[in-house]
């Protein structure tokens, strides 16, 4: 899953996402540029709601990454 977030997006939006998903057990890597910040989500995201991530503050959009079958 990759969550993208708002050009506009502070530090302190970053932060609530990355312990909203640490505290849920998934691993993250952030990866950040001049633009725009993106998260990499790791683990069973089939759990996550992307509604409930996308209402949150600084957050773009989320996509999820369908397994292969």
């Amino acid at each position: 899953m990759l969550i993208i977030m708002k050009k506009s997006a502070d530090e302190a939006a970053l932060e609530h996402i990355k312990e909203y998903l640490i505290d849920r057990h998934f691993d993250i890597h952030q990866s950040t540029g001049v633009n725009r910040t993106i998260i990499g989500v790791i683990g069973d995201t089939e759990k996550l709601d992307t509604l409930e991530l996308e209402s949150m503050n600084g957050v773009l959009q989320v996509i999820r990454i369908t397994k292969e079958e």
